[in-house]
């Protein structure tokens, strides 16, 4: 059905193990939205038929372009980890529920500033990995973006000019894709959260166009620069990832007009217009305590900053439950010279440090999965 680094996609059989446990899946899973978000565990054994959640439309995508499933895997895992790093300090960090095939559990049934994020950088991030496997030539369907030709003025160069060649990044591809694809669930039913999800994938996606960088080769004697190539490539995921996390932090509430076609800004002191924010309409749980049922884990045992008064400190972490200390040893690289010629030698140095953890919720923990 394709292939990716030499290897089959679907040439060898399926143990017997991973068979029971799709089957399970598919016996037990409810159905929810973003369910692709699965692929990214799934990885080279992807089956189209065998995903649990996925709608007609993603379905039929799957199976004519199980090679670009891949990356969309890959972009499941890449947003992910950028998920986790940009919450890392607080008390939502973005934790997965073991074999939750829903990455968040229903927690992305509500449309909250956390699920907002969410659905714009997993969005961004499929949209990163499809537009990467272009550039690289791993997908048949797509390659370099080459429609820039001849030569322009750069603006940001004090005037200079230089020639369109290379292999521009093809970012609009990658979000046409990306579009059909995630979109696709959301497109099929008509309320309010179906809207809100469209405005924050889309806001995502541009995310990632906003970021795409000039990249140039000179040519020319002893490297005069006479003549410059250059092409368009997309930036770091982290900057992606931090610009979202900004938009986070100002992520505007809204609500739905009487025919459900739309959203009102509900901050009356918000001036502006919304297109490039994300948005939510449901108040965030405060995350102390576990709920498996919504798909968080709390902050019991989560380290925090005993001096800190930010969001990672030790009062705001343990929701006021207080903390536990530790002293551990510690192993770090000291008193490093340069050795000529060419290296580093360092030695190992320990001491003592206090790790403190959040105390467990005194309360009876909501394990209720219902």
């Amino acid at each position: 059905m394709g292939m990716r680094n030499g290897t089959k996609i679907h040439s060898k059989p399926i143990s017997k193990i991973y068979f029971i446990f799709i089957l399970l899946l598919l016996i037990f899973t409810p159905r929810v939205d973003s369910s692709w978000w699965y692929i990214g565990a799934l990885g080279a054994r992807v089956i189209c038929d065998n995903i649990p959640g996925l709608v007609n439309k993603q379905r039929q995508l799957c199976q004519k372009h199980p090679d670009l499933m891949q990356s969309i895997g890959e972009g499941a895992k890449e947003w992910i980890r950028e998920c986790q790093h940009q919450f890392r300090h607080h008390r939502w960090n973005c934790s997965m529920l073991e074999r939750d095939h829903t990455v968040f559990g229903r927690v992305m049934l509500q449309s909250s500033k956390e699920a907002a994020f969410m659905y714009a950088i997993s969005s961004a991030g499929v949209v990163y990995a499809i537009t990467r496997a272009c550039s690289q030539g791993d997908l048949k369907m797509c390659s370099c973006d080459r429609h820039k030709r001849g030569q322009v003025k750069d603006e940001s160069k004090w005037g200079t000019k230089f020639d369109w060649g290379g292999c521009s990044d093809n970012v609009n591809y990658g979000m046409k894709f990306a579009k059909a694809f995630i979109d696709a669930p959301e497109n099929m039913v008509k309320d309010a959260r179906a809207l809100i999800n469209l405005h924050n994938n889309r806001c995502g996606r541009m995310a990632v166009k906003r970021f795409m960088k000039l990249e140039c080769k000179c040519h020319g004697v002893s490297g005069s620069c006479s003549v410059k190539t250059c092409w368009l490539a997309m930036s770091d995921f982290r900057r992606t990832g931090d610009y979202l996390r900004e938009k986070y932090n100002a992520v505007v509430e809204v609500t739905m007009n009487q025919g459900g076609t739309g959203f009102m800004v509900a901050d009356k002191n918000f001036k502006g217009s919304t297109k490039n924010e994300l948005v939510y309409v449901e108040k965030s749980p405060d995350y102390c305590g576990m709920d498996l049922a919504a798909g968080y884990l709390g902050t019991a045992g989560r380290v925090c900053n005993k001096s800190s008064k930010d969001s990672d400190g030790c009062d705001a972490m343990c929701c006021g439950r207080g903390y536990d200390t530790m002293r551990i040893k510690r192993v770090t690289k000291c008193e490093c010279k340069f050795k000529w010629c060419c290296a580093v030698e360092c030695k190992d140095c320990e001491d003592m440090v206090d790790v403190h953890t959040c105390k467990p919720d005194k309360r009876r923990d909501r394990l209720d999965l219902t």
